[in-house]
């Protein structure tokens, strides 16, 4: 799994920005601060399309088609892509884009960007995965809509380049409800692709916290959402996040990862005071009777009983056989230094037991 993709938040600029320069540059803004107060490592995606050559030229004009409308109205410069991603860098975040045809993956590589995004769309449009393959860049796909065989497909074809790739779920419903996440597919993804980073996608717009803690629960690394900031009369589409969202979104992510803890696939250390308060609820061998040197010990001559008290050995030490070095009255504490125990022997674990208890 490649570094750049772990718990890495991709925000994309919705709709082009609706083509504005200066809202490029606001949204840049606004978001950047939100990353940085959040001490996040996040990139900030474009979307590219050399337009001229993406619409056929008998609908360039086509006011009926709501996709061609939008791809029209959003047209780019090349100069103005240079000066949102200048923005993106100098913000502090990762710059990157999803190229929609052949010229557009070109002008990443002109650009310098660091990851190219494959749409849910393009899954399995193969020319322009070829094209985006040959410039060797680390690509996350969204996998909204695709088919287990285009999954399987496309995997394959980048590992036998090796060339990074993570797996986004997602549905690609905008806006997106609760029940419609599917949330349960990031399971799957992990286990049938265990060699790829695993991310969410999401197009929800009622929640920004419930999604993102399930999701770094299960194993997602990478998160993406849309971003907009409302302002000078655009529109903001409701599967948008605004900066307040996307700081709770943030917060939502840290407060997951502190409930999980430790990694799933080792066992963690506990905690001093998770073991202390343990350690209070062990019970110590007591004497049941008085016990003198040089008797062995058998069921009939202790009990277990709580409080443990310091230098006592426990039921955990406990041991068939052991003999009495020093007597020990009735109703108490069998301690380490009473027996002939490999335990009194031993410098690390002595030192233990004469600290514990009360």
């Amino acid at each position: 799994m490649n570094p750049i993709f772990e718990e890495l938040f991709v925000l994309e600029l919705a709709n082009n920005h609706w083509g504005s320069i200066e809202r490029g540059l606001k949204i840049i803004t606004d978001f950047s601060r939100i990353v940085r107060f959040n001490n996040v490592k996040a990139a900030i995606k474009l979307q590219l399309r050399d337009v001229d050559s993406f619409v056929h030229p008998a609908y360039a004009n086509n006011e009926e088609i709501r996709y061609i409308k939008k791809t029209i109205d959003t047209k780019m410069s090349t100069d103005g892509f240079v000066n949102l991603v200048r923005h993106i860098r100098k913000s502090g975040c990762i710059p990157m884009a999803t190229p929609f045809d052949e010229n557009s993956v070109d002008l990443c590589s002109e650009l310098g960007l660091d990851i190219i995004k494959l749409a849910s769309s393009d899954i399995n449009d193969w020319v322009l995965i070829e094209k985006i393959a040959k410039t060797r860049k680390p690509v996350i796909a969204s996998t909204g809509g695709s088919s287990l065989k285009d999954l399987d497909d496309l995997v394959k074809f980048f590992k036998n380049r090796n060339i990074p790739l993570a797996l986004n779920h997602c549905v690609s419903i905008y806006p997106s409800e609760d029940n419609e996440l599917e949330l349960n597919q990031i399971d799957f993804l992990r286990n049938r692709y265990p060699d790829n980073t695993i991310g969410f996608s999401t197009h929800e717009y009622t929640d920004w916290t419930s999604s993102i803690m399930i999701a770094y629960a299960k194993g997602a690394r990478t998160f993406e959402r849309h971003i907009d900031v409302d302002w000078n009369g655009y529109p903001v589409s409701p599967y948008c996040s605004l900066p307040e969202q996307i700081d709770i979104w943030f917060k939502a992510y840290y407060k997951a990862k502190d409930m999980c803890g430790a990694s799933g696939v080792e066992k963690r250390i506990p905690k001093d005071k998770e073991v202390k308060y343990l350690e209070s609820l062990v019970r110590g061998i007591y004497a049941k009777r008085d016990l003198v040197e040089g008797q062995q010990l058998t069921e009939d001559d202790y009990y277990l009983a709580i409080p443990l008290q310091k230098g006592q050995i426990s039921c955990r030490e406990l041991m068939s056989g052991e003999v009495i070095i020093r007597c020990c009255k009735r109703d108490e504490p069998i301690l380490i230094d009473m027996i002939d125990s490999p335990y009194a022997n031993n410098d690390r674990l002595k030192h233990y037991i004469d600290k514990r208890g009360i």
